[in-house]
């Protein structure tokens, strides 16, 4: 099995969880490569000056990988899927940040779980993902023009509020007066949105969420869409610029801007042990069930 591992940051919370994993790779004799720069960050930092002489560099993936292993946290887990993009490479992590939906193995676990995995012990959930076109087009986002949580827009530089008109499939829908606007994905509903009242939605459901942000108008509520919905925006407001993010990758358009937004035609295969589940990530992670009166 050809391994990758994925990390940004190595501060105290990842240096248990980092050499744990590489120790136990090491023993195992797999072919493993570390992403360049996160490798000069673990030899840099390593207290023990351990030499990992079997372990590859990597600075881009292509399809000989098996198995991408991201160390960090939720957002660490977003950024892999900019690097696995369209190659069918299955994504685990392992968490080293706090809350840790997406990035599920904890330090105590990564023994075990690498087991199940090189075994072969695992169930894999594949995630939709959104694409975005703009009109005019623009060079920001160039091939990373896709976002595995949710596509966001939000007002600039000015304390009032935008108008964000919505259309879908060409059918006006309305024109939020609000902060901003998320569209997410199932994987995302437990995010940005959750966050400003949004549902949460199962991972297998074909379904994204439209949530404002702090919409005027109170009856202004979250809408669930069939996810093979076009969903085209237009912003108005008092500033000429407006902010729209892919997960955490962001940039200025102009409020003359058609965004079109709709399923990518790729998805991302995410790596569930047997004894996970996403209802149990639920009850762990959101605390669901919870009640100091008992």
């Amino acid at each position: 099995m050809k391994i990758a591992i994925f990390g940004q940051f190595y501060h105290k919370n990842a240096e248990e969880a980092v050499e744990i994993l590489l120790d136990y790779l090491y023993e195992k004799n797999t072919n493993v490569y570390v992403e360049e720069n996160f490798f000069d960050i673990i030899n840099h930092n390593l207290t023990n000056n351990k030499n990992y002489d079997k372990f590859k560099t990597f600075q881009s993936l292509d399809k000989s990988f098996d198995l991408l292993i991201s160390i960090g946290g939720d957002g660490t887990m977003l950024r892999t899927t900019t690097l696995v993009k369209d190659l069918d490479i299955p994504i685990v992590g392992i968490n080293t940040g706090r809350l840790g939906f997406l990035a599920t193995i904890q330090n105590e676990n990564i023994i075990s779980a690498i087991d199940d995995i090189l075994s072969g012990n695992y169930k894999i959930s594949e995630r939709s993902l959104l694409s975005i076109k703009t009109s005019p087009t623009y060079s920001e986002f160039n091939d990373l023009d896709f976002a595995l949580n949710e596509i966001a827009i939000s007002r600039k530089n000015t304390t009032s509020m935008i108008t964000v008109e919505t259309r879908l499939n060409d059918e006006y829908l309305t024109s939020y007066w609000s902060d901003g606007l998320i569209v997410a994905t199932p994987t995302g509903s437990t995010g940005y949105s959750l966050s400003c009242g949004g549902p949460v939605i199962t991972p297998d459901t074909n379904s994204f969420v439209i949530t404002p942000i702090a919409p005027h108008n109170l009856s202004a509520r979250p809408l669930i869409i069939t996810d093979s919905t076009e969903i085209k925006l237009k912003v108005n407001g008092r500033e000429d610029n407006f902010l729209i993010s892919l997960d955490s990758r962001i940039a200025t358009l102009s409020n003359e801007t058609i965004v079109t937004i709709k399923k990518a035609p790729f998805k991302i295969k995410m790596i569930e042990l047997l004894n996970e589940s996403f209802l149990d990530t639920l009850r762990k992670k959101l605390l669901w069930g919870e009640d100091r009166r008992n």
